[in-house]
């Protein structure tokens, strides 16, 4: 069992800058796909954006150009530079992880999530 700790959230203003990370307790390398989700007071949770462990990454179209996802197998840690902050990526965000497995049911860990707050 993996465990995923997000960190880096925070009070920012618009325009602003963070960088979440999101540190697990053992190997990522066989973690097939990580990835942030974001969760918004009253709305469902998003996808903001993946990473395989290959590197191949996907951003939702409202994150495009501005969050930046990476990842570091040798220190097991994800990553999530945000730039241009605006009010309405103000949530929380949580750290996920999957780990596909031949003939059985994928592994899904997620994080316990941390707060980003962007004020206008």
């Amino acid at each position: 069992q993996v465990q995923l700790v997000e960190s880096g959230g925070g009070l920012v203003q618009a325009g602003g800058s963070l960088r979440l990370s999101c540190a697990a307790s053992g190997s990522i390398v066989n973690i097939n796909v990580m990835g942030w989700y974001r969760q918004a007071p009253g709305k469902e949770r998003e996808r903001v954006a993946t990473i395989t462990v290959g590197g191949s990454t996907n951003y939702a179209d409202s994150v495009k150009g501005r969050f930046t996802i990476s990842r570091d197998n040798a220190k097991n840690t994800l990553y999530l530079q945000m730039n241009s902050l605006k009010p309405e990526d103000t949530a929380a965000y949580y750290c996920n992880g999957i780990r596909v497995r031949l003939g059985g049911l994928p592994l899904n860990y997620w994080g316990q999530g941390t707060q980003v707050t962007v004020s206008s």
